[in-house]
């Protein structure tokens, strides 16, 4: 690895010291159908969030509950704060797609119809918004 490239891997890890989230690779399910579930709870609260997951019909929202979870559980573990103290909010929320599982199926006269067997990356932020105001407080730029 060359030197610029090190130095901006390591500029990339300490910026994501300063971030909370949690990250769920390879769920199969079509990114498409998770991209629903996670445009419901883009930018809400968390206990919101929660609520939505808990009650949706989808089964993506099961794995992003969980996932929705961990990303709080690690930003306690950071802060050594409490989530029912502070407001936490879904930041941001990345669904990206995974491997392809590749399946053929038997067609008439000698064809194969493929079959696309789709897996996805989930990435979740968590941040309270008290904490983007002190941060913007301290480097003297307030809105």
């Amino acid at each position: 690895m060359g030197a610029r490239k090190h130095n901006t891997a390591q500029v990339r890890k300490e910026a994501l010291k300063t971030q909370y989230f949690a990250k769920l690779n390879n769920l199969p399910s079509s990114p498409r159908k998770m991209r629903l579930v996670a445009d419901m709870i883009r930018g809400l609260e968390v206990n919101r969030a929660l609520g939505a997951l808990r009650f949706s019909k989808k089964e993506a929202s099961i794995a992003l509950e969980k996932l929705l979870k961990s990303a709080i559980a690690n930003w306690e573990n950071k802060t050594g704060l409490k989530a029912d103290q502070e407001t936490l909010y879904v930041t941001k929320i990345m669904v990206d797609g995974g491997f392809m599982l590749k399946r053929l199926r038997p067609a008439p006269q000698g064809r194969g119809y493929r079959i696309r067997k789709r897996s996805n990356h989930v990435t979740l932020f968590v941040d309270a918004k008290n904490t983007n105001v002190q941060k913007e407080q301290d480097n003297g730029t307030e809105n």
